[in-house]
């Protein structure tokens, strides 16, 4: 089955997935409420000003995507977990970081509305 919403994507996860996906979503919307929630690369994505964040269930794991800048820079913070050029995976059972999860979600919203008023500068 191919998800048609965020809601539908959840409610086929896991349970232990569920319950994380929930709580990234909880925060994704309380630090970025403007962003638009939708299923992209079959996987929920929230976009601001272009892409911001998003999160898939694993078979062990949550992957939380938020673009290279949004991994790199928490580097130290994010050691713990296994990480890849713009992902974290948060192991099923584990309690997310949700201080770090939510600066990280701040970070890309302040860095694409960056982007975007720079080209808007641009265009004069």
């Amino acid at each position: 089955m191919i998800a048609r919403s965020v809601d539908e994507y959840i409610a086929a996860a896991p349970l232990p997935a569920q319950r994380l996906m929930k709580r990234m979503r909880n925060i994704i919307r309380d630090v970025a409420p403007e962003a638009v929630e939708g299923i992209s690369y079959r996987m929920p994505m929230y976009k601001h000003h272009g892409m911001l964040v998003g999160f898939a269930a694993f078979e062990r794991h949550v992957g939380f995507y938020a673009i290279s800048t949004g991994i790199t820079k928490y580097a130290a913070e994010l050691a713990p977990y296994k990480t890849g050029k713009g992902s974290v995976q948060f192991p099923l059972g584990s309690k997310l970081p949700v201080q770090l999860i939510r600066a990280i979600v701040q970070d890309r919203v302040a860095e694409n509305e960056a982007k975007r008023a720079k080209k808007l500068a641009a265009k004069g």
